[in-house]
């Protein structure tokens, strides 16, 4: 019998009344849950939306890039490359670690189909490679100013359940961390396969503006709300 995964600590943010939709919010690289836990507020949603937002923390690990220092992080990355700097077997692990918080949402009452699954940098390279492969179909997947871990390819053993999915990528103009063409790159891979995704950029550094939090929040609602 397989070993089960077990869940991440995260902080839980319900909403007012009883939840029937969940989002995912995955962070950045040497970040926490607690990093993107505040802007729930700034999405500007309905007082009365019944959407939970669950924020995990990442497992602390030693981070090659980083001269090895152990951080919270999704996967090690080894160099300055993006496009072949993924550890893959941490991908594939904290892969597993993020099905396990989806799959304990449905085994919450919570239906795949009302499940959003979001992520920044690190954590948004983590929601479009699980998102892309997970067997359920989902209400959406946010990638914020990240990339994809496979060079110019989109990951393997794609599920054919959300190729219909609404997919949002943002980014930076002025990113300094992930350059805005390695965004570019992922939705244009996306785009040419078929998948339902839109762009933005703004004009930011590696990070999230309240404008866009608010463009968001109205994306949010469109998948969940409507």
């Amino acid at each position: 019998m397989p070993l089960l995964t077990p869940l991440l600590d995260r902080i839980t943010i319900e909403p007012s009344t009883t939840a029937t939709a969940c989002v995912i919010w995955l962070h950045g690289l040497g970040d926490s849950g607690a990093g993107f836990a505040p802007v729930v507020p700034l999405l500007n949603l309905p007082q009365n939306h019944t959407i939970r937002f669950v924020f995990p923390h990442a497992p602390e690990q030693a981070v090659t890039i980083n001269n090895g220092f152990v951080m919270p992080s999704w996967y090690d990355i080894r160099n300055a490359d993006l496009h072949n700097r993924a550890d893959m077997e941490g991908v594939l692990q904290s892969e597993r670690s993020v099905r396990a918080l989806i799959n304990e949402q449905i085994n919450n009452g919570i239906k795949a189909s009302n499940i959003i699954l979001a992520g920044f940098s690190q954590g948004g390279v983590m929601s479009l490679f699980t998102g892309l492969r997970f067997e359920q179909s989902l209400a959406g997947i946010m990638a914020l100013s990240c990339y994809l871990p496979i060079k110019d390819k989109l990951p393997s053993q794609l599920s054919d359940a959300n190729k219909n999915t609404p997919i949002l990528q943002n980014h930076g103009a002025q990113d300094e961390v992930v350059p805005m063409a390695s965004g570019l790159m992922a939705y244009d891979l996306l785009k040419s396969a078929g998948y339902k995704t839109q762009w933005k950029a703004y004009a930011m550094p590696h990070s999230v503006i309240p404008q866009q939090l608010n463009d968001i929040g109205i994306w949010l609602a469109d998948c969940l709300i409507s």
